[in-house]
């Protein structure tokens, strides 16, 4: 299938990200909240070709021009969540070039995240397109708490609405931090899986407390033996590690440290990501419940970067 790619700045989402994001109170079933007149529902009609959308709600898009640009729409939830969209209305003709298409992730300059290596599905299975008059009934479900929702609709008065809705997720693995000021624990739940904290800005990253790989005897959750923090474990060869470093676009990770072990005790270092995006990433071969407790915070103007990305 021949997918929508849309061409964003990083920089220029990242403002967008942090001036829009508000997290709302959360619904049971995305049809409920659609069909229910109890709840209300977040209004919304788009404007912009860029848009980043944090709330529950009914969004509305109807093309002004005859303008072919691919737009997008980014939608966040809480990390403990995921994304679900329900289209009520669509008239987006495919004989004018008309198409949309619902990403389970965020598509950035043609770059994914969760990246190929990290995501669940298989690349076909994330996208899911559509054109024409026809009412879908199917609920279009993301993986992680991002979602996005790319068009082309190349006709005037042309356009589509659709619900969103946030769904608890149990077991979140690839989540994109909206506070930059958070502390967030990343697990694997004992699968061999690869799990990552994404930022799209600077930031300090602090380990606060490490549970990966080394010091646990076999795959169990109990209190295990204190390893102390031992750095650079990729490098020699152990299948579970967690790496912290950045890049420029969301398919990019130049990695200032990977480390493993046991270490209940906050680390003295801190890493100064100065890049566009700032990643945590968990890589797990599933023999052991992994765990990493993260603070993430403003950059310090008077700490030494740990990775500077040119602009």
């Amino acid at each position: 299938m021949n997918h929508l790619l849309l061409i964003v700045a990083i920089p220029v989402l990242a403002t967008a990200f942090a001036a829009h994001v508000q997290y709302p109170r959360q619904t049971s079933s995305l049809l409920y909240a659609a069909q229910s007149k109890r709840i209300r529902t977040q209004e919304k009609i788009i404007t912009d070709c860029m848009t980043v959308w944090s709330e529950e709600g009914h969004l509305y898009y109807k093309s002004p021009t005859n303008d072919p640009t691919v737009c997008g729409i980014y939608i966040v939830a809480k990390p403990e969540q995921t994304v679900h969209v329900y289209f009520d209305y669509v008239d987006v003709p495919c004989s004018t070039g008309g198409l949309i298409a619902f990403v389970d992730g965020w598509e950035l300059n043609g770059q994914l995240f969760p990246n190929e290596q990290d995501h669940p599905k298989q690349m076909n299975d994330r996208f899911f397109e559509m054109c024409g008059t026809k009412k879908h009934k199917q609920i279009l479900k993301s993986s992680q708490n991002a979602a996005l929702i790319q068009y082309r609709v190349p006709r005037r008065g042309n356009g589509f609405s659709f619900y969103v809705s946030f769904i608890d997720n149990p077991t979140p693995c690839n989540i994109l931090l909206a506070d930059i000021t958070e502390v967030y624990t990343l697990r694997n739940y004992g699968k061999p899986v690869n799990c990552s904290l994404t930022m799209l800005y600077p930031a300090q990253v602090k380990i606060l407390a490490l549970g990966v790989g080394l010091g646990h005897e076999q795959k169990r959750t109990l209190t295990e033996r204190e390893t102390g923090t031992i750095h650079k474990c990729d490098k020699r060869g152990l299948p579970d590690f967690v790496q912290v470093g950045g890049g420029d676009g969301l398919g990019q990770l130049s990695v200032v440290d990977s480390i493993c072990g046991t270490n209940s005790e906050p680390e003295n270092a801190v890493e100064t990501i100065m890049c566009g995006v700032t990643t945590v990433r968990l890589v797990s071969s599933g023999q052991f419940h992994n765990a990493v407790t993260v603070a993430v915070t403003t950059p310090n103007v008077e700490a030494t970067p740990s990775l500077v990305c040119e602009p």
